[in-house]
């Protein structure tokens, strides 16, 4: 094993420096840049007007790592860490980061040092590392680089490692962009039907979504205690509804007694939806898909479409959106806490085309689902392939 430090030395503070007025500034990276997978995200990068000399060295050079100082929450631990590959003397990095740079790349391979990090990060290994200021957790950099250790292998083998490593990530990645693509074939497929949900461009009939559904009911205003022994008691948190669908493998569990008080005002049932009502994760939208023991969480309300009106995928689809969501957020201030109204979602006049045509549509997403079905499974064996190399070469 051999020391962090003694591979990169300390981690070099960023800089912030001013605000950029002329638009002539240096892009900087922060931790908004930083991307769960240990990717550089340039989609939003700033520029800044930096006036300090001397700085040459900071600039950003492939196989540099940055590490995350201060940032995360009390579920996502500080430190995580992203492989720059970019362009040489044209980013910097901003204080709330600092960067690990190896110091001789005959011995270590940059990569390596950064799957090293990745992995031990995943693992919950910066916790133990941080400490809490308010609003902000923070990690102790020194102490962490200087007591982390790398395990030794000859410089070929990292690569081989390495080399390895970056080409199941590229497969997980080809997987999930195979899920987009049929996601937008649905999306597609519904406008070429259908049009425009809200603006109705085709005319159709249109109806209160309280009417075409058979009960459309809030969620319990209160928070179960969950647990991850499998009670046989499921209960639905707003962070595994995805568009469409619902993260059934990390869903959590809750007591009898818990259940029976959630399902006062409805139980889910198969074909209903779950639509989410407040908060990060607002409205969005995902079908019950199989017949179990399951209540909502918080911050979300449940649809049970009328199937002589409309069919489940359809609404569903529909209320996925991005017209739908920006029509019922109209009225939501702008508070920290936006939130959707049941009120406003029973009132939304949903278009109604003839129901046989709806069930037409509801034939394609199933046929569609299906292969979304195969994709996922052959994901999931990647994820677990990758997660397992992870953990025999890093521990």
């Amino acid at each position: 094993m051999a020391k962090l430090v003694e591979i990169t030395g300390k981690a070099m503070s960023g800089e912030w420096g001013f605000d950029d007025e002329t638009g002539n500034g240096i892009p900087v990276l922060r931790t908004t840049n930083f991307t769960n997978e240990g990717v550089v995200d340039y989609k939003n990068v700033v520029t800044r007007t930096i006036i300090k000399k001397n700085i040459d060295e900071k600039y950003l050079r492939p196989g540099d790592v940055i590490i995350e100082k201060s940032g995360g929450s009390d579920k996502q631990p500080v430190g995580r860490v992203v492989y720059f590959n970019g362009p040489e003397k044209t980013y910097l990095f901003n204080n709330f980061t600092g960067l690990l740079r190896v110091k001789d790349q005959t011995l270590w391979f940059p990569k390596y040092i950064f799957y090293s990090l990745y992995g031990n990060y995943r693992r919950g290994g910066t916790r133990a590392f941080e400490n809490k200021t308010t609003g902000l957790h923070n990690l102790k950099v020194d102490d962490y680089v200087s007591r982390y250790e790398i395990t030794e292998l000859d410089h070929k083998k990292q690569i081989e490692v390495c080399e390895y490593l970056d080409k199941i990530y590229k497969v997980i990645k080809l997987r999930e962009e195979e899920l987009q693509k049929l996601d937008d074939l649905i999306k597609a497929r519904f406008v070429e039907m259908f049009g425009n949900p809200v603006a109705n461009d085709m005319g159709w009939n249109t109806l209160p979504l309280e009417n075409a559904c058979k009960s459309i009911v809030d969620c319990p205003h209160s928070t179960p205690s969950y647990t991850n022994e499998d009670t046989g008691f499921m209960c639905i948190r707003t962070s595994i509804i995805k568009k469409n669908k619902i993260l059934w493998n990390d869903i959590e569990y809750i007591s009898e007694d818990e259940f029976v008080k959630r399902i006062q005002r409805k139980k889910p049932e198969v074909g209903d939806i779950v639509y989410t009502r407040e908060g990060a994760i607002l409205g969005i939208a995902a079908i019950i898909d199989r017949d179990c023991n399951v209540a909502l969480g918080q911050r979300s309300m449940l649809l049970s479409p009328d199937i002589d009106k409309c069919t489940s995928e359809f609404v569903c689809v529909a209320m996925n959106s991005d017209s739908f969501l920006d029509n019922v957020l109209k009225g939501v201030s702008g508070s920290a806490s936006p939130h959707i109204n049941v009120g406003n979602i029973k009132a939304f006049r949903m278009i109604m085309p003839p129901i046989e045509l709806q069930k037409q549509f509801s034939n394609f997403v199933k046929q569609v689902d299906k292969s979304k079905v195969k994709v996922q499974k052959a994901l999931d064996e990647t994820q677990k392939l990758f997660d397992s190399l992870m953990q025999q070469y890093f521990g």
